[in-house]
């Protein structure tokens, strides 16, 4: 059997040292807001390059605080737009519309997966406030055109990290530095991930920063003082100390990560599989592999490879427009997202997974007819 990933063999590459850090915490008798969690943002802040990190609950809370704390500062307000792709996992919306705030939804390339920046200066109006790119399966979603439209029109950029720790850019900055505030998720199936839920803010900027940390302890910066009607999104110590354990070897696990995906482009020869293009090595922390499988064939081969053992996920079946929850877009045609929806695979990858392993999944994957 090969999964598609293993929790427990991914855990236990750096188990020692998580037992211990758990330990640590559990016997300390702290558990909330303490040492663990100020180590963490500090190092992860370092790692991404941010002046600041503020750990929350979870990714989707993440974006919902950045977006939120813009609207207590007054950048944004109820009915503004936010452009997002149409492409991606629903959280990254939800956060939108949790704020009262309107997404716009553009088309991704299709070579790329990723949203398209031509067709982005169509979609603004005078109400379109943010562009908020999602660096989907980890592949990095900025480009510099991104960058002069937001110079361009004054718009904030945001960025849904969840699934690109340690992704770059061409010119060297870490994905979650690049905009002006990013969320992102830790989510245990992450390459950065917690035994649990957990997430995070990162920028630059201090007012946000302060506003972003308030909203989330109940809106309070001050024991018993409540400047917003915040919530309860803290992260806890326990899962910050397993993560600071796992931050020390995030590049030592995604380098082997681009292995496992080196080796799936260079040994992927099946006419019923297209790849997404190739990009150099530092701008994609290969959180997923997804391909894309002609002729309707996608199931059969999800069904084929299930049956030979090896576990694969589609990543989505189903586009944000066309779920039930939004059901005022479901007639809203979008076709390279829904042609993703109805072709993508995503195959086995991670940092527990053996070459040997990865060579098995090509053998089937090459021999699907």
């Amino acid at each position: 059997m090969i999964p598609f990933l293993s929790l427990k063999d991914v855990t236990a590459l750096h188990g020692d040292e998580i037992n211990d850090a758990v330990t640590r915490v559990v016997n300390g008798g702290w558990y909330l807001q303490g040492n663990e969690n100020e180590k963490f943002e500090k190092n992860y802040s370092k790692f991404i390059g941010t002046k600041h990190t503020i750990g929350c609950a979870n990714g989707l809370d993440a974006l919902i605080w950045i977006f939120r704390a813009y609207i207590e500062l007054g950048v944004m307000q109820s009915g503004d737009e936010v452009i997002v792709p149409a492409n991606t996992y629903i959280a990254t919306i939800l956060a939108i519309t949790e704020n009262g705030l309107k997404p716009v939804l553009v088309e991704p390339k299709l070579n790329t997966l990723e949203i398209d920046d031509d067709l982005i200066e169509d979609a603004i109006t005078p109400k379109t406030k943010a562009i908020c790119i999602v660096h989907l399966y980890g592949r990095n979603a900025y480009t510099d055109k991104i960058g002069a439209l937001c110079k361009k029109y004054g718009l904030k950029l945001i960025e849904d990290n969840a699934q690109a720790h340690g992704c770059k850019h061409t010119d060297g900055r870490t994905t979650g530095s690049i905009g002006d505030a990013a969320g992102h998720s830790f989510y245990p199936g992450k390459n950065l991930g917690a035994l649990g839920d957990g997430g995070a803010v990162t920028t630059n900027d201090d007012e946000l920063a302060k506003a972003v940390r308030t909203l989330a302890n109940y809106g309070s910066s001050k024991k018993y003082v409540f400047k917003y009607t915040g919530r309860n999104s803290r992260l806890d110590e326990i899962q910050a100390a397993v993560l600071d354990v796992k931050l020390k070897y995030l590049v030592e696990d995604n380098a082997h990560r681009k292995q496992v995906a080196n080796y799936y482009y260079d040994h992927i020869n099946n006419p019923l599989i297209g790849l997404p293009d190739r990009l150099p090595n530092e701008q994609n922390a290969y959180h997923l592999f997804p391909i894309l499988v002609g002729e309707d064939k996608r199931d059969a081969l999800h069904d084929y490879l299930e049956q030979n053992g090896v576990g694969t996920v589609i990543h989505y079946p189903v586009a944000p427009h066309k779920q039930e929850c939004y059901k005022e877009w479901n007639n809203m045609s979008l076709p390279i997202t829904e042609y993703i929806a109805d072709h993508e695979l995503s195959l086995p990858i991670g940092p527990s997974i053996t070459l040997y392993e990865v060579a098995e999944v090509v053998c089937f994957v090459n021999q699907f007819k």
